[in-house]
C-alpha cells in the first residue's frame, strides 16, 4: 500500500466505490433492466466486444472457478444468446460468441448502460467529465495491478504520419496478436509488412495518412487511410490494431475518430474495410463510427480460411 494515501482517504473512496454500485443496480436481481445476473450480463458484453473468446479466458476475466463458467456458458448458450465455434489456433478449444439474439441483447444492454450514464453525466460540468473518464480507466487499471503513475492518458502521444520504427511495430503487433488467437502465419505477417512498406513510400501525398498512438516508444495503436488504392473518392482504412496492454484506455475510439475526421475533410464520400468475422471487439467500434457491413464470404488472402468481411461508411 502508499502509505501516503490516509485510511480516511481510503474509506471516502470505498463509501463512493459501494455507491456507485448500488446506484447501477448491482444490488438488485436482475441486472440493467434484464433477468440475468451480473456476471450473465458481463459475459454478454465482454464476449460481444470480443475481450474474452474463450472460456478460460472469461473465467479469469470475471475471477470465477472453472465449474462456474461452465455453468454460466452452458446456460446462455441454452437460452440461445452464445455459441461456441472451432477455434483455428487451437482446435481443443471453441471460441465464443453471440447469437443474434445475443447481439440483440448487447444493444439493448448498450442502449440502457449509455442513457444511465447520459443521465448521470448530465448533472456534471465537460471539464468534471474528463476528471471522471480518466480517474475511472486508472482506477480500474489499478485494481487489476497495473503501475498507472507513468500511463495516464496525457502521457500518450499520437503521431501522424511516417515515424521511425512505426511500419516494425504495425507489423510486430498484427503478427503477435493475430498468430496468438487466430493462428495467422507468415503469409499474413508478410503480406502486412509488404503492403504497408509500399503504402509508407505514398503517405506525404494528401490523401494519405496514418495515426499511431505511442507510450513512449511503445506502439499502443494505430490506423491507416490509403486514398490511392480504390476507386475514386473512396478511402480505404488499413492495419487498424490496438495492443492488448493498452485495453480500456480509449486508443481505439481514438484512432477511429481521427481516421474518420481526416476521411471526411478529405472529401472521400465512402470508406471501405476489410476484416473477418470474430472480431467482435474491432466491429462495435467500427459500427459505433459508422461502418456498415455489405458484404462477407469466405477466403483465404490472410493465409487461413475466415469469414472475410467488407464494411463501408459513407460522408457525414
Amino acid at each position: 500500500m502508499n502509505q501516503s494515501v490516509s485510511i480516511a482517504r481510503i474509506d471516502t473512496m470505498r463509501a463512493a466505490s459501494r455507491d456507485i454500485v448500488r446506484q447501477l443496480g448491482f444490488m438488485q436481481k436482475g441486472l440493467a433492466g434484464t433477468t440475468l445476473s451480473p456476471s450473465a450480463v458481463h459475459t454478454i458484453i465482454e464476449v460481444g466486444y470480443g475481450t474474452v473468446s474463450n472460456a478460460s479466458a472469461l473465467g479469469d476475466m470475471l475471477h470465477l472457478e472453472k465449474s462456474s463458467v461452465s455453468r454460466l456458458v452452458q446456460k446462455l448458450t441454452d437460452d440461445g444468446l452464445i455459441e461456441g465455434t472451432l477455434n483455428p489456433a487451437d482446435r481443443r478449444s471453441r471460441q465464443l460468441g453471440l447469437t443474434k439474439d445475443g447481439k440483440a441483447l448487447l444493444k439493448s444492454l448498450e442502449d440502457f448502460g449509455r442513457q444511465q450514464m447520459k443521465a448521470a453525466f448530465a448533472h456534471l460540468a465537460k471539464d468534471d467529465l474528463t476528471k471522471v473518464e480518466t480517474g475511472l480507466t486508472l482506477f480500474a487499471r489499478a485494481l487489476r495491478g497495473e503501475d498507472c503513475r507513468v500511463s495516464t492518458p496525457n502521457a500518450v502521444e499520437l503521431r501522424e504520419g511516417y515515424c521511425p520504427g512505426v511500419i516494425a511495430a504495425v507489423v510486430g503487433l498484427h503478427a503477435s496478436y493475430y498468430a496468438a488467437n487466430y493462428g495467422f502465419g507468415a503469409v499474413f505477417e508478410r503480406k502486412v509488412a509488404t503492403e504497408m512498406s509500399e503504402f509508407m513510400g505514398r503517405i506525404a501525398r494528401p490523401a494519405n495518412t496514418t495515426f499511431s498512438a505511442f507510450l513512449g516508444g511503445t506502439l499502443l495503436g494505430s490506423v491507416s487511410l490509403d486514398g490511392e488504392d480504390l476507386e475514386e473518392s473512396v478511402s480505404h482504412l488499413r492495419w487498424f490494431i490496438v495492443s492488448p496492454d493498452a485495453q480500456g484506455m480509449g486508443i481505439g475510439n481514438l484512432l477511429l475518430e481521427k481516421a474518420t475526421s481526416f476521411a471526411d475533410a478529405a472529401g472521400f464520400d465512402r470508406t471501405r474495410l476489410w476484416t473477418f468475422k470474430g472480431l467482435d471487439a474491432a466491429r462495435h467500434l467500427y459500427e459505433k463510427h459508422g461502418f456498415e457491413l455489405v458484404h462477407e464470404t469466405r477466403g483465404t488472402q490472410w493465409g487461413t480460411e475466415v469469414i472475410e468481411q467488407e464494411f463501408e461508411r459513407k460522408r457525414t
